[in-house]
């Protein structure tokens, strides 16, 4: 089933930009919504494929199809997980490298999502079928410590912590290049890459606001051990702001600009802690997860050559 909508522009609407002019026309979709369905092919203006920032032309004409999602059953998997904590409100956990957080196209079983349904007998509905539970996620090819929420009440006050950002997050990765500075600030708007629409990058107009804070931990040569404390939480932060500063994550697929010659799957970023007040009880709970053996590997590599 789909909906069919055709909007032909008169003066008034002249210059305007494609995606708030939907916005304004079409009822119950918001503008990144719209975003997604240009990038989806789903809008025309002309029969052409045109990006959201088109500014109409008079006569111009905009087709749209709007495609009603096909309902998905999420099933439960029996996927081991590597448990940090748990009770009755909410399940830490220790996510590995490789693991999908949440079911989307293409992508429905041996997710995050499909091992906690197996595992839990109730996970909070505040997100909705695809992604119950889930308060904050991690990027595939991240590992290390999430929580999920097993209730409602539970879900929106972790989620509140993590918005005004007194549940504290810090993560350990290792960049290419020695950073010189042993601590500092990044601040660089994110938003969607102007050619490549899968990516993140630093953008002047447009984005939202990104804040990340890093510490050396460790130098070597070619390479620097880093942690990162995230003060807003944006799509793929780390990896953008690392890249836009010259050092990009070790292993990064989307937005490493070097070749890495350590055999790793994915890039060398990792949920080390995670600090928060438990929504129901209101004690102070700390959890941390060691980090990945690939990762270990390579820093006993690293500083075998520092030693030589």
């Amino acid at each position: 089933m789909s909906n069919q909508f055709t909007f032909m522009i008169t003066e008034n609407d002249v210059n305007q930009r494609l995606d708030l002019y939907l916005v304004d026309h079409i009822k119950n979709l918001s503008r990144s919504h719209i975003q997604k369905k240009i990038e989806q092919n789903q809008i025309f203006v002309n029969d052409r494929v045109v990006k959201s920032n088109y500014k109409l032309k008079l006569s111009d004409k905009i087709d749209v199809t709007i495609e009603e999602p096909k309902p998905v059953e999420i099933v439960p998997e029996d996927i081991p997980l590597d448990i940090l904590y748990e009770d009755e409100h909410l399940i830490v956990i220790n996510k590995k490298r490789g693991m999908v957080v949440h079911p989307a196209v293409g992508n429905y079983t041996g997710t995050l999502v499909n091992a906690l349904l197996f595992h839990c007998d109730d996970l909070s509905g505040i997100n909705g079928e695809i992604r119950p539970g889930i308060v904050h996620r991690l990027d595939k090819d991240t590992s290390g410590v999430m929580v999920a929420a097993k209730s409602d009440i539970a879900h929106l006050n972790l989620a509140a912590q993590i918005k005004a950002k007194t549940a504290q997050r810090k993560y350990l990765t290792i960049v290419h290049g020695n950073i010189k500075e042993d601590e500092g600030v990044i601040e660089g708007a994110i938003g969607r890459h102007v050619t490549d629409r899968k990516k993140m990058s630093i953008v002047f107009e447009g984005g939202k606001d990104a804040i990340t804070k890093f510490r050396v931990l460790e130098r070597f040569v070619e390479y620097t051990l880093v942690e990162c404390s995230l003060l807003t939480g944006r799509t793929h932060q780390i990896r953008v702001h690392m890249t836009y500063i010259g050092h990009p994550v070790l292993g990064d697929p989307k937005y490493g600009t070097l070749k890495s010659p350590f055999k790793i799957e994915g890039q060398a970023l990792h949920s080390a802690t995670l600090e928060f007040i438990h929504p129901i009880t209101e004690e102070e709970k700390f959890f941390s997860a060691p980090l990945p053996e690939d990762m270990e590997k390579i820093l006993k590599v690293l500083r075998l050559k520092m030693k030589r």
